[in-house]
Formats: structure tokens, C-alpha cells, sequence
């Protein structure tokens, strides 16, 4: 097939293949299927989808990805490049392809349901029948979902910026017990990555979060307690996290309580 909107260096050079397994091997994807009409693909077996590279003859190089999730996060600028995959990206040089990889492949891994797929796979030949055998199935469900939160949220609370594990809680908006489907229990986008005080607050309803990703906070907080919960920057939401935690506001904050709200 034959794509007139990007100048496509096709074969690819011995150079241009090294450089494209360079950077596809480097951050995750090292599974290559060969090359087609000048774009390389590429997928990995932990994360989802796959990427195609390419180069162009006045020295840019372009990307191209199938995984919607990654396409509606990564937020990169679309190219009008044709190509292979569901979206296209040019870059002018290899410099900001690199910064970019490790967070494609950290939504990758995480979107939409990598952990899913993983908890499945693990657990399909796991006894089922009594309590202690269901918690041990629960227990991998729930270190998986905080792996996977970790490495969505880039290994630190997105509110505070502690980036130390032994501090970090893998916050369930919706908690496990309360969801219906292993697909919810097990989705990024119904998890906070929380430090541990944040997250004894936001697990007992003490605190919760508007749309803005902006704390609010119960009035049966003490000011001591409310003035520790210290916080930088809002939390980075997308429109499935506000979903969520508009459930977590009206079922585990204190319903129609008054509240105090904390703006930067």
C-alpha cells in the first residue's frame, strides 16, 4: 500500500531499521514484524497494540500507534502523515521520539485492560472454592493494580509528588468490594496513587476530589488533620476518573455534608 501524504524513506536504510530497533527495543517493544512500504512494526508482550516507525527523506522520523488508549493520553500532536495504525506523529528529530516512548509504553501496559488480561492469565488454574482461596485470587488482583498504578502514574502521588513506595497506596475510587466486574476492579482509571496519609483520608471519606482533580475536604476533619493533608499541584484527570469519583463523592464522602474546599 501506498500512502502520498508522508514521504516515506521506503525500504528503509540499514541505518533507519537499526535506528527504529533501537528505539522500539529500548522502551518495551521487541517484538518486530518486519517492514511494509517503509514503516517498521513493532509489539511487545506485556503491553497492548503496536507501533510502527518510519523516516522521512528530509530527515524527520514518524510514529504511528493502534492502542485508542494510549491515543487518547499520550498527548502528542497528530500528523497529517498517512500511514499504517490509527494515528500518525512526526518529529524533527530522534531526540523528542525517545522522550516520548517510555510514556507510550507505561499507558501501554496500563490501558484499557493490560491488568485485566494479566489477572486472567495468572489466575485461571487458581482454586476458587472456599473464602481463603478467593482472598488469595483477591491478593493478585490487588498487586497487580497497584503495579500497574505505579507505573500510570509514573511512581509518585500525583498530588503530593512522593515518589517513596513504602509511602504509596494503590487508592481505589470505587473499592473492590463495590465493583461488580473484575474490569472495574482491576482499571486504572478507577485508582489513585495516593501517599498513605491521602489515602486513609480518601479511603474513610474524609476527603475526596472535584473534576478539577482539587481536594475537598469533610467538615469532621480537625484542623490538624486537614493541615497536614498537604498537596502541590491538582490531580491530572481524565474524563473515566471523573466518572468514578463522581460515584466516590456522593456513596463514600459524607453525603451532603459541608465541605471544605482548598483552591491554587
Amino acid at each position: 500500500m501506498f500512502y502520498p501524504l508522508s514521504k516515506v524513506e521506503n525500504p528503509q536504510s540499514f541505518v533507519t531499521r537499526q535506528e527504529c530497533d533501537k528505539i522500539a527495543f529500548q522502551n518495551g517493544f521487541r517484538r518486530s514484524h518486519g517492514e511494509t512500504d517503509g514503516w517498521r512494526r513493532y509489539s511487545s508482550t506485556t503491553a497492548q497494540g503496536s507501533i510502527w516507525l518510519a523516516a522521512e527523506g528530509n530527515g524527520n522520523w514518524l510514529l504511528a500507534l493502534d492502542h485508542a488508549g494510549v491515543l487518547g493520553e499520550i498527548g502528542l500532536e497528530m500528523s497529517d502523515s498517512g500511514g499504517p495504525g490509527l494515528a500518525r506523529f512526526r518529529f524533527a528529530s530522534l531526540t523528542p521520539i525517545y522522550a516520548g516512548m517510555p510514556r507510550l509504553y507505561e499507558l501501554a501496559v496500563s490501558l484499557p485492560d493490560a491488568p485485566l488480561q494479566e489477572f486472567l492469565h495468572r489466575t485461571s488454574e487458581m482454586p476458587r472454592t472456599t473464602e481463603a482461596e478467593r482472598l488469595v485470587v483477591q491478593r493478585v488482583g490487588q498487586d497487580i493494580f497497584r503495579d500497574r498504578l505505579i507505573t500510570y502514574w509514573q511512581g509518585s502521588c500525583p498530588l503530593t509528588g512522593i515518589s517513596d513506595q513504602a509511602l504509596l497506596r494503590a487508592s481505589h475510587i470505587k473499592p473492590w468490594k463495590d465493583c461488580e466486574r473484575d474490569e472495574d476492579r482491576l482499571d486504572v482509571h478507577n485508582g489513585l496513587l495516593l501517599s498513605a496519609l491521602w489515602d486513609a483520608a480518601f479511603d474513610r471519606g474524609l476527603v475526596t476530589f472535584d473534576d478539577g482533580g482539587r481536594p475537598q475536604y469533610s467538615m469532621q476533619l480537625s484542623e490538624a488533620a486537614t493541615a497536614e493533608l498537604r498537596w502541590q499541584t491538582p490531580i491530572r484527570l481524565t474524563d473515566k476518573h471523573r466518572a468514578r469519583l463522581e460515584w466516590h463523592r456522593s456513596e463514600v464522602f459524607e453525603k451532603g455534608a459541608a465541605v471544605v474546599g482548598q483552591t491554587k
